[in-house]
This record gives structure tokens, C-alpha cells and sequence, in this order.
């Protein structure tokens, strides 16, 4: 069974034990050799889909471009097979590799997610993993197994540790998590996953200004960066380089100087020792191309657009206040205090994360799109801004406490909405989880995987972005992940159709 470890800051003079250490024993569960359940390799199978279908979507949006453009300009290292790129045929060096895939994943913030004390995107661990896997000619059994390591560390961490509330990047969970899956992937001792651990926690600890006020491209990247520190960090360690000891419960280590402080106390949950890995069983995907807490809201305004369309006319509407977690009101929410998320001139990134954006057009058109929905003429439309300037949000504790529930069967990430009329009537409804969720309406199966991946690759008005028979023969070498051999994990690449990408058009830098 799972067991919680007790974590807190340690004085130099107390020389706490390396056993004892919270590095430690994340390395011991990424050596364990306790086998994947069928049921965690299909859904890392679906998740390997997921990352493929949202980085196709992404393949010539400009933080993309850039990251490619950057990966392919290194070469592939001597010791190795390099690693493939979304969308292109040529290869890079692992760490570079993981950087441009990284991006193209996260992009669109439209793959997958675990909220508890902090919030992630566990597929991230994936663009990593896959580059070091091919790299290293690995086979489809180990990058399950290492995988699966990524997405326990992560979400365990994730469960334990609140980053957000010290204004740290929710990376910083990542970073650790990655370099702990690359460690099972490639079978290495405990010694130096110990020290890659702590390396890349330590290169990966920044401010969350990136998901604050005036988002920038660097949402994307954030994530990618963490993963190619983590890439690194294995290197390092695997060449006898050593990081900062002890990391989490140093005097003067993370846990003191940038989370709760000298008196923290923590209860970390891991596995124990010959306990499967299933962490990436509590983990969500989305359907809509926005922040998860918005998902379920999504969803609802969808309802009441067929429902009530009176209320999608700000000429009938007084106001409609939005009852809610209190991550979601003040992260994505008017709690947040940013006049950027009221902005129809914002980024992508600002209006990704604006609830109030988000269902008023939700509300107003019945349906999302990953691009339409975000469009300059959709946010400018004179009549959603004056809808959307009537949205705000509240903190509901019922609603934060459904939202930390560690109980799957009782977490929720929606709200009540409720829209007060000109005329005095109201209009109140509410949903816990989206539709997607494994406890909503349609929840998501191998099926709609597939379907997703489907959809974004026919790509808008005819532009076709991956040929139909490249999905299928992806999908053939993904559906049979566990069986691939030794160097056969470059089918896991998907290629662009014929004049998608322009790789002479990349922007120049230094390299």
C-alpha cells in the first residue's frame, strides 16, 4: 500500500541520512521493478495519442517554430540515435528533442491534467521520456515503464506539495518527475536517479509570473524547459556529477527558501516497495483547448446555450456570477485581479486563462475551438465583450473543498453559475466534473483519443496537417507499444503532410 512519508526542514548540523531524504526515495520507487498493469499501459498508449494529436494542432504556431527551429539547428550527439521531432523527419539530440516537443505538447494547453494541493500536466513527463527512449534505442516495455514512473512522481507530488501559494512554477514538480521516469527507462541505480532528481528540481524552480497578469509564449516552453533540464540532469548524474544534498530539506534548500519555510512539514505519498504504479489512472485529459479548470465550465455553458438562449444576449443579463473554487477564481478567474483577463486585445495565453472569456463565448456560440474561439474578431465582438465584462467569480468552500479531495469519487473543478436576468428572474445551474472526466457525461475511452487526434490533424478549411494513412500507421505502432523492440520507437513519430511545414521559414537566433 501507499505509504506517506513524513518531509521537513532539516539543520546542516542534523546530517540527515541520504535513505531519509525525499530524493531518495523517489529514486527508490523509479528502480523498483514491480511490473505496469495492463490498465496503466493502455492508458499511457492514449496519452502517447493525446501528446500527438495537440502538438500536430500546434505544428506552425510561432513558440513551435521557434523551439524546432532551435532543435534542429544541434545535432545528434556520438553515443546515440538521436531523437525525431513532431512533424518533420530529421532528428536532434535527446535534450533538444524533448525541448521541441515539448512546446508543440503544451501549446494549446489542451492535453492533460492533475489538480490536488498543485496542478500539473502530466503528460509533459512524456516528450522527455519518448526523446531518451529513442536516443538510446530502447524498447516500447521500458518507455511504458518509465513513463509510468514520470506520472507517479509527478502527481504524488502534486498531491503533497502546494507550490502556487509561493508563487513557484508548478514545473518545478516536473522536473524531478521526468528525470525520475528517464531513470526506469534506462535502468539506472538508485545512486543516480537520487542525484538526477535533485539536479533537475533544482534547475527547474521559478516564479509562476509566467501564468500571471500578461501571459507570454513562455507558458509553453516552461514545461518543455523543465523537461529538457531533466534530460541533462541524467547525464550529468550518469557521469558522476552530484547535485545539492539534501534538496527538499536542506536549511537552505527548496522546502525552506521557497515553500513553506524552516518549520514545513510535509506527508508525501509513494508507493511502496513492490506496489504498482497506477498514479496515471487519477490523471484527466481534455476535450476544449483551455485551462481544466474551464473544462467543466465549458460544458455547462454549452447546456445553457441550448437551454436558456436568452441569456447569450447581454441585453436580457445583469450579471452572472460564477461560484467557484478558490484556485479557480483566482487563478482564472476575476479573484485573480488582472485586467488583462477582461481584455478583448489579450494573447491567447491571457484569454486561455479568463473564465469569465471562456463561457461567455462558450455561452454565446454552443461549441469551443481550439483556434476559432480565441480569434481577435471573436474576442473584439462588441456584444461578447459587454456579456463577458458581466462575468465575475466567487470563492465557494464547498467548491474548494470538493476540488482538494483526494477522494476521485467526490473531486470536482466545475461551479454554480448563476445569471441574473433584466427582468429579476435567475438562471442557476451547476456541474462538478466535465464531460470528458472519467466521471462525467462521456468520458473519455481509446475511442475518443483517436477521434481527437483525428480531428485536429484534418486541421481548418480543407488544410489537411497529417494524411489520413500516416494517423493510421502512427496508430498501428502506438496500439502495439509493449511489443515494440529494441530502436523501434521512431515509429512514434508522426510526420506532416506534404507542404505543412516550411523549415527554411524558422525565425534565426544564435544557433
Amino acid at each position: 500500500m501507499t505509504v506517506n512519508h513524513k518531509v521537513r526542514v532539516y539543520r546542516s548540523e542534523e546530517n540527515l541520512p541520504r535513505q531519509d531524504q525525499l530524493a531518495y526515495k523517489i529514486a527508490k520507487v523509479a528502480v523498483d521493478p514491480v511490473e505496469v498493469s495492463d490498465e496503466v499501459t493502455d492508458m499511457v498508449i492514449n496519452r502517447i495519442i493525446d501528446n500527438a494529436s495537440v502538438a500536430v494542432a500546434s505544428l506552425n504556431r510561432g513558440p513551435i517554430v521557434a523551439a524546432r527551429s532551435q532543435a534542429l539547428s544541434h545535432p545528434v550527439s556520438a553515443n546515440g540515435n538521436g531523437a525525431g521531432i513532431y512533424g518533420v523527419a530529421g532528428k536532434t539530440s535527446p535534450e533538444w528533442a524533448a525541448w521541441a516537443n515539448g512546446v508543440a505538447v503544451r501549446e494549446l494547453d489542451y492535453h492533460d491534467t492533475f489538480l490536488a494541493a498543485e496542478y500539473s500536466h502530466p503528460g509533459d513527463n512524456i516528450p522527455p521520456i519518448l526523446a531518451v527512449a529513442q536516443h538510446t534505442g530502447a524498447n516500447g516495455r521500458d518507455l511504458v515503464r518509465g513513463i509510468a514512473t514520470g506520472y507517479e512522481i509527478q502527481v504524488d507530488l502534486v498531491k503533497a506539495i502546494c507550490l502556487h501559494k509561493h508563487k513557484i512554477d508548478h514545473v518545478a514538480h516536473l522536473g524531478p518527475s521526468a528525470a525520475a521516469g528517464i531513470g526506469t527507462l534506462l535502468g539506472l541505480d538508485v545512486e543516480t536517479i537520487f542525484q538526477a532528481v535533485g539536479q533537475a528540481l533544482h534547475t527547474t524552480t521559478a516564479t509562476r509570473q509566467s501564468r500571471k497578469g500578461e501571459i507570454s509564449t513562455w507558458k509553453a516552453h516552461a514545461p518543455a524547459f523543465a523537461g529538457k533540464m531533466a534530460v541533462e540532469a541524467v547525464d550529468r548524474a550518469m557521469r558522476g556529477q552530484t547535485s545539492p544534498v539534501p534538496i527538499y530539506e536542506g536549511e537552505d534548500g527548496v522546502i525552506a527558501w521557497m515553500l513553506d519555510g524552516p518549520e514545513a512539514a510535509y506527508e508525501v505519498p509513494l508507493p511502496a516497495d513492490g506496489e504498482a504504479k497506477r498514479a496515471i489512472l487519477d490523471t484527466y485529459t481534455k476535450e476544449h483547448s483551455a485551462e481544466y479548470q474551464a473544462q467543466a465550465l465549458i460544458d455547462l455553458a454549452r447546456k445553457l446555450h441550448s437551454e436558456h438562449p436568452e441569456a447569450t444576449d447581454p441585453a436580457n443579463v445583469d450579471k452572472i456570477v460564477i461560484h467557484t473554487s478558490h484556485h479557480t477564481h483566482y487563478v482564472i478567474g476575476s479573484g485573480a485581479n488582472d485586467p488583462q483577463k477582461y481584455d478583448p486585445k489579450a494573447s491567447r495565453e491571457t484569454l486561455d486563462h479568463s473564465i469569465p472569456y471562456i463561457f461567455t463565448v462558450a455561452l454565446q456560440d454552443g461549441k469551443w475551438h481550439h483556434v476559432d474561439s480565441y480569434s481577435p474578431e471573436r474576442a473584439g465582438r462588441a456584444d461578447t465583450v459587454d456579456l463577458w465584462h458581466k462575468v465575475t467569480t466567487e470563492e465557494d468552500q464547498e467548491w474548494t473543498r470538493r476540488y482538494h479531495s483526494l477522494d476521485i469519487s467526490e473531486k470536482a473543478f466545475g461551479g454554480r453559475v448563476e445569471i441574473t436576468l433584466k427582468d429579476g428572474s435567475t438562471i442557476v445551474d451547476e456541474i462538478a466534473v466535465a464531460d470528458a472526466h472519467p466521471l462525467g457525461a462521456r468520458p473519455f475511452a481509446r475511442e475518443q483519443y483517436i477521434n481527437k487526434l483525428r480531428t485536429l490533424a484534418a486541421g481548418q478549411n480543407g488544410n489537411r496537417l497529417v494524411e489520413e494513412a500516416e494517423i493510421d500507421r502512427f496508430l498501428a505502432a502506438v496500439e502495439r507499444l509493449p511489443e515494440l523492440g529494441a530502436g523501434e520507437l521512431d515509429q512514434l513519430n508522426i510526420a506532416a503532410a506534404d507542404g505543412v511545414i516550411d523549415l527554411s521559414a524558422g525565425p534565426k537566433g544564435i544557433f
